[in-house]
């Protein structure tokens, strides 16, 4: 009898636990239900947009400048000697060719200079060279610089390098179309006309060249064994 009666009360606190959790089962699925109309899958990206079609889904249209080139506004540098940003038309400018490069027939320096408006002349940094001029001595390969010494192979010239001919590879035109993230950065110019004139000349170029400005960890060691193929490694 006693049995029975513990079996009995058994049963009954399982059931009333059992209607507890389903009650609190209904309670949270009423909670996710209600978070599912307030957080929407088509508001958790950039398209605000059915997810599972294209249909309806068009991106912003891509709206270049159109003003001809000399009569457009410069657009403000990112940052200090960022790239300039082409704020003309380039319609036919494009793509530069080995034997047409229609930018330097108003950036070049000394054309630009008798321009109105002037032109963002090219740079001193366009017209340096830093590629070293490695040659073969007697059959053995000689390089131009000492790199244990910290040399560079830099010289001034007054011909565009072909590594800075091709234009569009760091300057681009610009598109007037809404952000669809607004960009917040604000730059600190390092020089008051930061904005608008590049500060790539002088010292300048080779200031962030020199990588043992202080103490050097070039030993005697790693002279010694500069000409192995596995070099030379101490604590350093």
């Amino acid at each position: 009898m006693k049995a029975i009666r513990k079996i009995t009360i058994g049963l009954v606190a399982t059931t009333l636990l059992i209607v507890g959790c389903g009650d609190k089962t209904k309670a949270a699925s009423a909670g996710d239900a209600e978070a599912l109309k307030v957080v929407t899958e088509e508001s958790l990206g950039l398209r605000k947009t059915d997810i599972y079609t294209e249909a309806g889904t068009a991106a912003e249209k891509t709206e270049y400048r159109t003003a001809a080139a000399g009569g457009s506004l410069k657009i403000k540098r990112a940052f200090q000697d960022a790239p300039p940003m082409i704020p003309h038309d380039t319609d036919g400018m494009l793509p530069i060719k080995i034997g047409d490069n229609q930018c330097t027939g108003c950036h070049m320096p000394d054309v630009a200079e008798y321009m109105d408006p002037k032109p963002t002349p090219i740079p001193v940094s366009h017209f340096t060279d830093f590629r070293p001029k490695h040659g073969v001595v007697d059959g053995i390969f000689k390089k131009a610089v000492d790199n244990y010494k910290n040399e560079v192979a830099i010289k001034e010239t007054e011909k565009l390098q072909g590594s800075r001919f091709n234009c569009t590879l760091c300057h681009a035109p610009q598109s007037q179309g809404n952000l669809a993230v607004e960009n917040t950065f604000e730059a600190k110019f390092t020089s008051k006309d930061g904005a608008s004139k590049s500060s790539w000349a002088g010292t300048t170029l080779t200031d962030s060249l020199d990588t043992i400005k202080g103490e050097s960890f070039v030993t005697d060691e790693n002279i010694a064994n500069k000409d192995s193929a596995a070099g030379y490694l101490n604590e350093h």
